[in-house]
């Protein structure tokens, strides 16, 4: 087992720039320590492990940032990034909330990833992610500090999601001056694209515009062993067993991986034929092993006859989004601002 260990480390380390792979590296350490074998997880060290950043008032690369609690039974937290302006070098408390003073201005609701246990919105990684898209897509963004698994279970992180989309929408200083409207799209990554996937679906159900969703590398699966996942178990920093152990700790109780929320278009899925789904940006990496799944779901969309854009990365792994340190991360950035700015 060693032996094949050592190869699989060599592979990785060919393929993924070096940075990279001790980053992601570093973080397959740390949460092989969190998750214990009866299901429970250590969230102590899990919180003093996961390097975190504060908001601030003051502009850093163009961008203030504020932390906002939206739901107060659930402690439910926010953390909103705006851009500054030329002119807005000095900011007060009364400028969080200032309206937005484009005709549009697209603001993105943002789920991180983690596997439903792991990372939260302030940690330094994805607060750096936000900050990207704010200034690439010339917008708001709203990350969601969604309650985790397995102290809260399905559909704890779906119901946290929603309440923040309905708390966006009804925020009037988010509304483009265009229309009064605020223009949403919802984005995330792992099992944050698999909540962008929930949310919308209940959007589409209550009535709420979602003008577009973007699921990066989005964590679906399903009972079957799909023919990725055996090639790719354990070689690029993921093996089945560790997305079996986040699937078992975010299920209801009893039920396996045939259930909606892990496999969206399987046997026990409702069809979206017919229904105005918002359109989707699917970004897969193609040495993460629950490709299969994500290209499922995919074609789940084309064949549910709803606009979607495939977007397939052959040498990408993982993470690859989060350090602007190889093409595949400059052609996602500039996917997503297209998908974006085409409906401005």
């Amino acid at each position: 087992m060693a032996g094949v260990n050592q190869i699989n480390l060599n592979e990785s380390k060919k393929v993924v720039p070096l940075n990279t792979w001790v980053l992601i590296s570093n973080f397959k350490v740390s949460y092989n320590l969190l998750r214990r074998p009866d299901g429970t997880f250590n969230r102590h060290l899990a919180e003093f492990l996961d390097r975190k950043v504060p908001s601030n008032v003051n502009p850093v690369d163009g961008v203030f940032t504020f932390d906002v609690i939206i739901d107060h039974p659930t402690s439910l937290l926010s953390r909103i990034y705006r851009p500054i302006t030329a002119e807005e070098s000095q900011l007060s408390i009364a400028d969080l909330e200032k309206p937005v003073d484009s005709d549009v201005v697209p603001v993105i609701i943002f789920f991180h990833g983690g596997s439903f246990a792991h990372s939260s919105a302030n940690s330094a990684i994805y607060d750096t992610l936000c900050r990207r898209l704010v200034r690439i897509c010339k917008g708001v963004v709203v990350s969601v500090n969604y309650r985790r698994t397995p102290e809260n279970r399905y559909p704890c992180a779906y119901d946290d999601g929603w309440t923040a989309l309905k708390w966006v929408n009804s925020r009037p200083w988010l509304q483009s001056q265009k229309d009064s409207k605020v223009h949403i799209y919802l984005v995330g990554d792992s099992s944050g694209g698999n909540i962008v996937h929930n949310v919308a679906l209940r959007a589409v159900k209550e009535g709420i515009e979602v003008l577009g969703n973007i699921l990066l590398n989005p964590m679906f699966g399903g009972q079957e062993r799909t023919e990725s996942e055996k090639r790719l178990d354990g070689k690029y920093f993921v093996t089945i067993q560790d997305r079996d152990w986040y699937w078992r700790a975010f299920l209801p109780e009893g039920e396996d991986r045939d259930h909606p929320a892990c496999n969206p278009f399987g046997p026990r899925a409702k069809s979206l034929e017919g229904m105005k789904f918002p359109k989707s940006l699917v970004v897969v990496a193609g040495l993460d092993l629950i490709q299969d799944w994500q290209l499922d779901y995919f074609e789940g969309l084309k064949r549910d006859g709803q606009e979607v854009k495939l977007l397939y990365l052959e040498k990408a792994t993982i993470g690859f989004y989060l350090l602007p340190n190889n093409d595949h991360f400059y052609t996602v950035m500039d996917e997503i601002t297209d998908f974006v700015s085409s409906n401005c």
